[in-house]
């Protein structure tokens, strides 16, 4: 049986997803193309040629969606504001129908009694300012918070809750080392001024939003964090987990938390991060929460001849795997929470994402039972509630995702959803993971109601 009451009685309950990923509409109401609508369309960068431009129509649909969210009896929901609706060349001319749309949208979440946790730039960067340099450059940083200083000063007399930026690591490193995000480069030198710059516009779009927004601005950076473990006990590998570590984790967390970058790193990169005089103090400015993200833990072993940070990730032998294919450990979300809370102190941790991806069968009915999709939530749920017990100041959890969508380069044969979409007709149906995680979010409202 799940026992969830270690959980505190304010406990946050909510679902996530990102605007390329669910709203298509990818050229109406003004909107421009962003790197996504762009690296969508080279050949061979995302599976089948899929695009983002209908998805799952919540452009459209978004009423519906706002229902099942209330049917989920979801206290929060973390969507993502599109850049390019707002400011469609990334700069210039503001797009008043932009802003109308997520207007609308906080009001009829607001209605029906869910919190909006608006996450400010979840990877669709105008196609216009990638045009002008992009991320490596300063600039965009700058074009960043002047974006945000106007959602907030919109959205800011009734949303409170901020998520800056959502995971720099695939921003950086996955986007512009590995190539395979958008905007698809493998440069390790604009990779790390990437990192810098994106660092460096959360910093500034925290004091965009707690300058610009009405109500008291709880404002917080999202992480992907993975554990990491050397695949051997030979020390070139234990060597290898520790740059792993860095290039995955303590880049990310070691600045934010007042640190700088971690000079192990720097050396392992060769290049230097193009940091100027009161930088590393605007990016370390306190938040009221870290944002943590969490799919898997990385086993792995020297690699030498590979990019850097020079190791290479294995599998593990008799592991469980997603459809993605990642390995389902739950321990790893109770070990990352409890050492983050434990080396850097954060003031409240929230688990911004988490969830997995299966090959869904729909039965005659039309019902989707996932058991693999309810056992992997329970699982990481229980991992939430031990962190807790361990100390870790964990208050929220996200589901990743409400919806099936567009899961970037994979297309949309990966499933994440706890609502099914059938992307021919766009019927949702709440698969039994949705409903799962329903009553547990019932159960444990209805145990914190009597403590009250």
């Amino acid at each position: 049986m799940l026992d969830l009451s270690a959980l505190p009685p304010s406990f946050i309950w909510g679902a996530a997803t990102a605007a390329y990923q669910i709203e298509g509409a990818a050229a109406e109401d003004g909107r421009k193309p962003s790197i996504w609508d762009t690296f969508s369309r080279i050949p061979g960068a995302v599976d089948n040629g899929d695009t983002g431009d209908v998805a799952c129509d919540h452009y459209h649909r978004w009423p519906e969606d706002v229902a099942l969210m209330r049917r989920l009896n979801l206290d929060a929901y973390r969507f993502s504001v599109a850049w390019p609706r707002i400011f469609p060349d990334g700069v210039g001319q503001l797009n008043q129908a932009g802003l109308d749309f997520y207007d609308r949208l906080v009001d009829a979440l607001l209605a029906e009694g869910i919190r909006p946790f608006v996450t400010l730039y979840h990877w669709d960067l105008p196609q216009a300012l990638q045009d002008a340099g992009g991320w490596p450059n300063r600039a965009t940083a700058e074009a960043f918070a002047d974006y945000a200083s106007v959602v907030a000063g919109r959205l800011g007399d009734r949303v409170a809750d901020w998520n800056t930026v959502n995971e720099p690591l695939c921003v950086s490193w996955i986007g512009h080392l590995e190539g395979r995000m958008a905007p698809g480069e493998r440069d390790l030198t604009r990779a790390v001024h990437t990192s810098h710059h994106v660092l460096l516009g959360h910093g500034l779009a925290n004091q965009a939003i707690h300058a610009s927004a009405q109500l008291p601005a709880n404002v917080g950076i999202v992480l992907n964090l993975s554990p990491i473990e050397p695949g051997t006990d030979r020390p070139e590998d234990v060597a290898a987990a520790t740059r792993a570590d860095g290039h995955v984790n303590r880049w990310w967390l070691d600045p934010v938390h007042g640190r700088g970058y971690p000079a192990d790193m720097v050396e392992c990169y060769g290049v230097e991060p193009p940091v100027r005089p009161g930088d590393l103090e605007i990016i370390a400015a306190p938040t009221e929460f870290l944002g943590i993200n969490y799919y898997f833990r990385q086993v792995v072993v020297d690699d030498p001849a590979g990019q850097a940070p020079f190791a290479r990730q294995i599998p593990v032998p008799g592991s469980v795997e997603t459809a993605m294919p990642w390995e389902v450990y739950a321990k790893g979300l109770e070990d990352i929470l409890v050492s983050v809370a434990k080396t850097y102190g954060p003031r409240s941790i929230l688990v911004t994402e988490n969830g997995s991806a299966w090959d869904d069968t729909v039965e005659p009915t039309g019902d989707v039972q996932d058991k693999e999709r309810t056992d992997y939530l329970e699982q990481h749920l229980e991992a939430v509630r031990n962190a807790v017990l361990r100390g870790a100041p964990v208050d929220g959890y996200f589901a990743w995702s409400l919806l099936d969508n567009f899961e970037w380069a994979y297309g949309y044969d990966k499933r994440f959803g706890l609502v099914r979409v059938d992307y021919g007709t766009q019927e949702r149906t709440i698969k039994a993971s949705g409903h799962r995680y329903a009553d547990v979010i019932t159960t444990h409202k209805r145990s914190r109601d009597s403590v009250i």
